[in-house]
């Protein structure tokens, strides 16, 4: 047993001869047998335990026997206490993701506290087999049916060379008692169900059902490296990025990047806020699989396998279609697909007068009078002619309906039909910032062009200047 861990411990490059490491030890039969196997194999370790109190005097049995444990074997233990349902309730996420949050930020602010190098915790084969079975009842992709990953930043995990029943051999080898956690004796969720009813009615059918499950998802790990490798490739034959590197280091693909005009925007999966980008349809439907790459790309950002399935039927159908995930919201525009984060509307800003105004955002609007008269030739600088002007002023998100008389012309114009002649996407129509007056009259269509009846003529005495400058 030591020596198959250590095997596997030096072929993934888990711990090192020198360093600190922690592992995570709840006083169960596997986590006992990391202790153990970690100690025999002569590597340097402290323990760590957290009592969730959510099993009442178990809990508190837990916590005694690995104070026993850690004292037997001259190992230094650090114990917290965490009112798990309290937090559970505070942030309203279930018992078993608080348990989770709270374990896995102790353990990373520990590991720093005491400068360890990782943290070990005590999955094993038959945990990685339970993962990916409940991943394909789930209906995953090929990243959801790999299993466990034996590292996944500082958490490491030794013991996936080992079913559950080569623990307790182990553990009855040497003499080593441990506790067991009666909730994982009920079959109230879903890993439980897999565990105590589907994995042994698999292993009845076949004997060898959990040994070929876990070799599958290893064929897979290996097979998802093809995988992201191809769509890294497929992206660069085409002058986009990959993925950031968080993503990759996480194991996802490494898939193109959009890019808006000629700017290259990175997409970065593993976080919320992730700029606006835009990617030609053409480059989906040529792509050798539209659907992984859709999924690839847009799964991080909230969007689901349902809606994914509906934007591809929709890749040949009217431009302007709309998806929304919880973040993000996908417009089809013409030949593109647009991918901007939600944010929340600008709120009006009024202007009684000249002077400096910032909006929510904290883009800066310069509102000046001066009788020098000159005419602006820049976007985002508007001169007006002041005697036509009525104040307050108002900057505002375009509305539905909105008209005005375009610097040049006679007539008056939907505004939604002048930026659709600048082949503005349905998402930057919606960003559109007006200025109008006190008639609610618009003055200017920021940054593209004037109303005609304000422009600056021969006969102008004193001119309106405004500014719009993006925030610093």
């Amino acid at each position: 047993m030591v020596n198959r861990v250590e095997t596997y411990i030096k072929k993934e490059g888990l711990l090192s001869r020198e360093g600190l490491h922690i592992v995570a030890l709840s006083g169960g039969a596997d986590s006992v047998a990391l202790l153990r196997v970690l100690l025999a194999a002569g590597y340097r370790i402290e323990a760590a335990h957290c009592n969730f109190h959510l099993r009442g005097d178990e809990s508190d049995r837990d916590e005694q026997f690995v104070k026993n444990l850690c004292q037997q074997n001259d190992v230094p233990l650090h114990l917290i206490h965490f009112d798990t349902a309290e937090y559970a309730s505070l942030h309203q996420v279930s018992i078993e993701m608080a348990a989770r949050e709270l374990r896995y930020r102790y353990f990373d602010q520990l590991r720093q506290d005491i400068g360890a190098e990782t943290v070990s915790v005590a999955h094993h084969r038959d945990d990685a087999v339970e993962t990916f079975l409940m991943n394909l009842l789930r209906g995953a992709g090929i990243h959801g049916l790999t299993g466990i990953r034996p590292r996944n930043g500082h958490i490491v995990r030794p013991l996936l060379c080992v079913s559950r029943q080569d623990i307790l051999q182990y553990l009855d080898s040497i003499g080593q008692d441990y506790v067991t956690d009666s909730t994982n004796l009920v079959d109230d969720v879903l890993r439980n169900k897999i565990r105590l009813r589907l994995i042994p009615l698999l292993n009845q059918l076949s004997p060898a059902a959990s040994d070929n499950i876990a070799r599958s998802a290893a064929y897979l790990s290996e097979a998802e490296k093809v995988y992201n490798d191809f769509w890294s490739a497929w992206g660069r034959t085409r002058g986009l990025s990959p993925l950031c590197e968080a993503g990759e280091a996480q194991g996802r693909s490494a898939l193109p990047l959009a890019t808006e005009g000629t700017q290259e925007l990175p997409l970065r999966a593993t976080e919320g806020n992730v700029p606006p980008f835009s990617l030609p349809i053409s480059d989906i439907k040529q792509s050798p699989s539209p659907l992984c790459l859709l999924h690839e790309l847009l799964s991080p950002l909230g969007f689901n396998r349902s809606q994914i399935d509906q934007l591809l039927d929709c890749l040949d159908s009217t431009s302007g279609k709309e998806f929304s995930s919880p973040s993000h919201t996908l417009v089809i525009d013409r030949d593109r697909l647009i991918v901007e984060p939600i944010s929340s509307p600008l709120p009006p800003l009024r202007i009684p007068e000249p002077g400096n105004y910032r909006t929510s955002d904290q883009r800066l609007l310069k509102v000046e009078s001066t009788s020098v008269i000159t005419v602006s030739k820049t976007p985002y600088c508007a001169t007006l002619d002041l005697s036509k002007v009525q104040f307050p002023l108002t900057l505002r998100l375009v509305h539905e309906g909105d008209t005005f008389c375009p610097f040049g012309m006679s007539g008056h114009r939907l505004v939604s039909d002048f930026l659709t002649d600048l082949k503005l996407s349905v998402l930057e129509k919606r960003r559109q910032l007006v200025v109008t007056d006190a008639t609610d009259t618009i003055l200017w269509l920021v940054g593209l062009r004037t109303d005609n009846h304000f422009r600056v003529t021969p006969d102008t005495t004193a001119i309106l200047r405004l500014t719009f400058l993006p925030s610093k």
